[in-house]
């Protein structure tokens, strides 16, 4: 039963829509009505619709110069139609309607201007929109601007824009240097058609920031229960903020702006109560309209705590979270100045490129180059973590045992609010005897083999025996080589002015470079018809083929265009030493471009074959002349 039910709902509008597409229709005979209406009082701050009507199919609306109100919206246009059948004759209304989305900027008394609009070559004009603008707080009453409207009466209500921006914080009394996570949430029962002011939600005064979501492209939504009513959440932002300074920190609300696309129902009354049920269903009578909304966060207030002084190491640098430490080093028998790497990495989640590096005591008999620091770090959803590496090159000078003390690395636990000390293995050195060859060697600024380079020979160490001595060897200065080395640039000089010139005598010869152009400003021309007939442009194609032939003989021949024809063409060919039927097959070229333009058929199949014929005789020709 209940399918036949919905077979029947179904069938009566679908028939009453069909017999009001065969029934006459008759328009409206009466003057075009152009009206526009705003609210007549509004506070300053608040957001009010101004509308302009018009009865009929206009065209051309112009909007007037709203000075006195920021235009968040606007103008957007909506259609609406009432029907009226009357002894059988059915009439239809047809309405224009140009909304804008205002705000009262201040206080005081403003007047919108009239806007214009055209409608069968003539121009009707709105009436003005005066609106009383009072200070916040001021009861407004609810009067509507003068309208006229005749035959039907347009109620237009809209949703409530439903949306905030909500900060939230994981911790609101964190240590100096600790990890906290804030973000921002996106709380809405309205539908959202823009969020792009969300990118400028940057700036902490007081906190060392990361960007957790750096290339977010979708945002997911979820549920969330706000007190006491349903909302869709989505987190448009969140970052690892780290505080710098004990004390009281707030963070400014930040502000953004949405697009948020609002539905609105216009609603229409005709003689008839059961078109108005008809045409006044949802499905037929929803409106859309998207309006900017700026958005402000809630301010929160962070309470830092500094790190507290008791059991405090004397060597903690600021390091604050869960890290471990390792060593290694790369040898620990090595001659004197042969190079030894030591590294130490340290991992673990919090501030990891805060803090300073761990401090080491060599021995004074090591030569000790800067570190080269290497960080490798991780941003996710639920903070920063990785490791940075410190690698150093140390370079023992004199022979002996020597000892690196343990390595310290201090760093604070928020967790347990306690210090941690990890300390790395004490290493021996064994330094041998250099044999002699060994060369004192210097660090320039990276910890690999080729980082490493040999110090000048005005300074170098006392070397021990036995001594190896070899040859120094051949100096560069005055040999074959630096001779030939000076006499090559001249001779390069020499031939590229030599060449210089005889092309520079080449093409003042402007015959010459007609001659040797040819070609190519004739393929050009050749390239450009290939075009035209892709495009279908017949007209264009034809012109270009017989600029690309006549244009390539005249170059050729060094004859002007104008003194060229059918007569002397096969003469002046005849000339150049060109067999008879390659210039009988020129001449036939010449021909079918000028017959094909005009003749009917095919005009693809013209087209084509006569940009094949031409491309073919100039190609041979080409090769004949050569």
């Amino acid at each position: 039963m209940k399918k036949y039910f919905f077979k029947i709902g179904f069938l009566i509008p679908t028939a009453i829509i069909a017999w009001l597409a065969i029934m006459p229709v008759k328009s409206a005979a009466q003057e075009p009505q152009f009206t526009a209406s705003a609210k007549s009082v509004v506070v300053v701050g608040e957001r009010f619709q101004l509308q302009y009507r018009f009865t009929a199919e206009g065209q051309g609306f112009r909007g007037p110069n709203i000075a006195d109100f920021d235009v968040l919206n606007g103008p957007s246009t909506s259609t609406s139609s009432s029907v009226q059948i009357i002894n059988g004759q059915v009439s239809r209304e047809v309405s224009y309607t140009f909304s804008y989305i205002l705000s009262a900027r201040r206080e005081g008394s403003f007047t919108i201007p009239p806007a214009t609009i055209n409608f069968n070559g003539k121009q009707y004009t709105s009436n003005p929109v005066t609106v009383q603008v009072h200070a916040g707080g001021q009861t407004t009453p609810g009067g509507q601007g003068s309208s006229s409207q005749q035959g039907s009466q347009q109620k237009s209500s809209s949703e409530e824009v439903d949306v905030f921006l909500r900060a939230e914080v994981n911790n609101s009394s964190p240590f100096i240097g600790e990890q906290m996570i804030i973000s921002y949430k996106l709380y809405f029962n309205n539908q959202i058609a823009g969020h792009d002011g969300f990118q400028k939600i940057s700036s902490f005064p007081g906190f060392w920031v990361k960007n957790l979501f750096p290339n977010q492209r979708e945002i997911p939504t979820t549920t969330e229960n706000f007190r006491g009513k349903q909302y869709n959440v989505a987190e448009v932002r969140r970052f690892a903020i780290f505080p710098q300074r004990a004390g009281p920190i707030e963070i400014q609300p930040q502000e953004s702006e949405i697009t948020v696309r609002l539905r609105t129902e216009s609603k229409r009354k005709t003689s008839d109560p059961f078109f108005d049920s008809f045409f006044n269903d949802p499905f037929f009578s929803s409106r859309y309209s998207d309006i900017s909304k700026k958005l402000s966060s809630n301010s929160l207030t962070i309470n830092v705590k500094p790190h507290p002084t008791k059991d405090r190491p004397e060597n903690f640098s600021g390091a604050v979270g869960k890290f471990t430490l390792q060593s290694q080093i790369d040898k620990t028998e090595v001659k004197a100045n042969e190079p030894i790497s030591i590294k130490l990495t340290v991992t673990g989640s919090g501030n990891i490129e805060l803090f300073d590096l761990p401090r080491i005591e060599f021995p004074r008999d090591f030569e000790v180059f800067d570190p080269e620091t290497k960080s490798d770090i991780k941003v996710t959803t639920s903070g920063v973590s990785g490791n940075r590496v410190f690698e150093y090159l140390v370079i023992p000078r004199n022979p002996g045992n020597f000892k690196i003390r343990p390595i310290e690395f201090s760093s604070f636990d928020p967790s347990t609010g306690n210090y941690s000390v990890q300390k790395t293995p004490e290493y021996n050195i064994t330094v041998e005897r250099g044999d002699g060859t060994s060369s004192v060697v210097t660090y320039s600024g990276t910890v690999r083999q080729e980082g490493i380079q040999i110090i000048g020979s005005d300074i170098r160490h006392i070397k021990l025996p036995p001594y190896q001595l070899r040859p120094i060897g051949l100096y560069f200065f005055r040999s074959n080589g630096y001779y030939l080395a000076l006499i090559v640039p001249f001779l390069l000089f020499v031939a590229v002015l030599i060449i210089w010139r005889k092309e520079m005598k080449k093409r003042r010869n402007v015959e010459l470079m007609k001659n040797l152009k040819a070609t190519k400003i004739a393929r050009k021309r050749l390239k450009l018809a290939s075009n035209f007939q892709k495009q279908g442009k017949e007209s264009e194609f034809y012109i270009e083929i017989s600029r690309a032939s006549w244009g390539y003989l005249s170059d050729k021949l060094s004859i002007p265009v104008s003194e060229l024809s059918m007569d002397n063409v096969r003469v002046r060919l005849s000339a150049k030493g060109l067999q008879e039927e390659t210039i009988s097959q020129f001449i036939e070229t010449l021909n079918q471009t000028e017959f094909a333009r005009f003749a009917p058929g095919a005009k693809e199949e013209n087209m084509e074959r006569i940009y094949n014929g031409a491309l073919e005789i100039i190609t041979k020709i080409e090769k004949e002349l050569k």
